[in-house]
């Protein structure tokens, strides 16, 4: 079977046995703020396993209805970078698809694991000579899992091909510092792990103490591309992931581009570069900061190789096109060539200027240092980062050259270091009004409506342009609002026209605008947007601007005020100016009358 028919054979398995298919959820987590990507199926249904939703009532955040179901099943895009390094060997990716199936309290350990096995050995009929499982032994603290083990048993697995595992092999969760976890249950095909069956059976608070849940949950992962090599390849040992028609016909074009290389170095840019398109196609920009970050390091890091390599100029395009139609009538976002094209070449671009220029520095600095000296520490390999943009894997290279190492780990603490600061200094900013300092009442007033009307502009935006727009920065004194948002090119005089008629329209309306605290998890769920995803506390405040008589919200922020009554009492908008702040940042400067 090929990959595609894979995805649909196991959706199809679940949805004959009465689960509810559901989306992947996007690459970025909506509800999960303890992680930076989707790195597990089971983050879009978080909030059931914890008692936080429930799946029969509420409102399910990528589908606006009710999941109606206690058992559904996925097949979830997926970036990790915790295995960046192994990346390029026979099984590690960024990113990959998960194919999973999930219950909140409709079935448990027997249920899931005779449907693991039937889907794999009745099924798609893999030998049971080549299937070997394994289950939870216990640790002292959580006992040994004799229910999935006695299960086993009676499916006719022998004794000889259930390994008893420990807690670091056989122990799931959380994603983040807290959350859900239990013991899993895998399945092996020659000697290839393919699925993992967690059975959630605690919650694991930021102090690491578990804690039993009230409903039991089944939270199972498969990897679409280990499942299609040990279906592809049943006899031949020698081939990996990288050999199943995921990745081959990329590998294929990507060889004719280069030069005679390591195997490894092809591996690792299709991977990463499957990375990317996927990543820039969930509207992440490339940054020095968090997601846009990672974005970055993966540009840069295939851009570098191609150069070692020796790749053709301009293969970037024919490379995206071998993805585009691989993935397109899975994931339609992947369809939008002239935006995921231009934000990687624009990366690409700013980068060749960065590495000539920085390399040259940097081969300056090591070269003037005592030859006694074996290694450069992590801060002053950061401190050049970040003065020059220069990535690490570049430093190291060159460092090499002179016999010295680059202590990685204290660059990687000073990196989390620098995360923290810019965290720290985002919450001075939260809110952007800077009203505490302003000591004239009328000049406050004119901080208050102008600061509502960055919420009514912000919506405005989402809808003329485009509903993933988010606030990336926002200043507002009681002259001026200034807002800062993504997006890939200059708006026309049509579009800022529309954006300013429809702020104008609402503001005529004379919107009621109210707020209350809740909890994040709640927010999220009703849908509130949030600048600050990163850190805010457990309690928050929705400021929403509604209709008064349909209760209908037009726009609905976590925030920290302050804000007018109506919207009526802003007065008239006008846009003083659309401009670019950055690469994919947009800048608009507005002012009331």
């Amino acid at each position: 079977m090929n990959s595609e028919e894979l995805r649909k054979f196991f959706l199809e398995f679940f949805k004959k046995r009465r689960h509810r298919i559901v989306p992947s959820s996007s690459l970025v987590p909506e509800n999960d703020p303890s992680v930076l990507f989707t790195t597990a199926g089971m983050q879009q249904f978080k909030l059931y396993y914890t008692g936080t939703q429930n799946p029969l009532k509420d409102n399910h955040s990528n589908l606006s209805e009710p999941l109606n179901n206690l058992n559904v099943a996925t097949c979830q895009k997926c970036l990790r970078t915790s295995d960046i390094e192994s990346v390029g060997d026979e099984s590690h990716l960024t990113f990959f698809e998960m194919l999973g199936n999930f219950s909140f309290g409709g079935y448990f350990k027997k249920e899931a694991i005779h449907y693991a096995w039937d889907f794999i050995a009745k099924d798609l009929k893999i030998s049971s000579d080549r299937i070997k499982v394994s289950v939870f032994k216990g640790d002292g603290k959580i006992p040994f899992d004799k229910e999935s083990y006695d299960n086993w048993l009676n499916l006719s697995i022998p004794k000889e091909k259930i390994i008893l595992g420990s807690k670091e092999d056989n122990f799931w969760g959380p994603t983040g510092n807290e959350g859900p976890c239990g013991p899993t249950s895998e399945i092996y095909v020659d000697g290839i792990e393919i699925w993992n069956i967690v059975f959630n059976e605690y919650y694991r608070h930021e102090d690491t103490t578990l804690e039993p849940l009230k409903i039991k949950g089944v939270d199972t992962g498969m990897g679409l591309e280990r499942l299609a090599l040990v279906m592809q390849y049943p006899e031949d040992k020698t081939k990996t992931i990288f050999d199943t028609d995921l990745f081959k016909d990329l590998i294929i074009y990507l060889k004719s581009q280069g030069g005679e290389g390591e195997e490894r170095m092809y591996r690792i840019i299709a991977d990463h570069f499957r990375a990317i398109v996927f990543l820039t196609a969930s509207g992440i920009l490339p940054s020095n900061t968090l997601h846009g970050y990672a974005l970055r390091s993966l540009i840069r890091t295939i851009i570098y190789l191609s150069k070692i390599q020796n790749f053709k100029e301009n293969w970037l395009e024919q490379a995206f096109e071998i993805i585009k139609t691989k993935y397109e009538n899975i994931y339609p976002e992947v369809q939008n060539k002239k935006e995921i094209l231009l934000v990687i070449n624009q990366e690409t671009d700013k980068f060749e200027k960065t590495l000539k220029k920085g390399l040259k520095e940097w081969q300056k600095l090591v070269s003037r240092l005592p030859k006694t000296k074996k290694e450069i520490s992590g801060e002053e390999a950061f401190g050049f980062y970040e003065t020059s943009g220069t990535p690490l894997v570049f430093l190291e290279e060159t460092a090499k050259e002179y016999n010295l190492k680059i202590d990685r780990h204290g660059f990687e603490e000073a990196f989390r270091r620098h995360q923290e600061v810019s965290r720290a200094s985002k919450e001075k900013k939260f809110g952007g009004h800077g009203i505490d300092k302003i000591q004239d009442v009328k000049a406050k007033m004119q901080v208050t409506k102008l600061h509502t009307a960055t919420h009514l502009l912000l919506q405005a935006l989402r809808i003329i342009l485009d509903d993933k727009i988010e606030q990336k920065g926002s200043d507002i004194t009681p002259e001026r609002l200034r807002l800062d948002f993504p997006f890939l090119r200059k708006l026309t005089a049509e579009e800022i026209k529309k954006v300013e008629n429809l702020v104008n329209q609402k503001i005529q309306e004379g919107l009621i605008v109210r707020h209350y605290e809740t909890s994040y998890e709640e927010a999220i769920r009703k849908g509130a947007l949030g600048s600050f995803k990163d850190r805010y506390p457990e309690k928050v405040t929705i400021y929403e601007i509604e209709n008064s008589q349909t209760k209908i919200p037009f726009s609905m922020e976590i925030c920290a005020g302050p804000h007018i009554e109506t919207t009526k009492e802003i007065g008239s908008f006008r846009i003083l100016k659309e401009e670019a702040v950055g690469q994919g940042i947009r800048r608009i400067k507005a002012t009331i009358e």
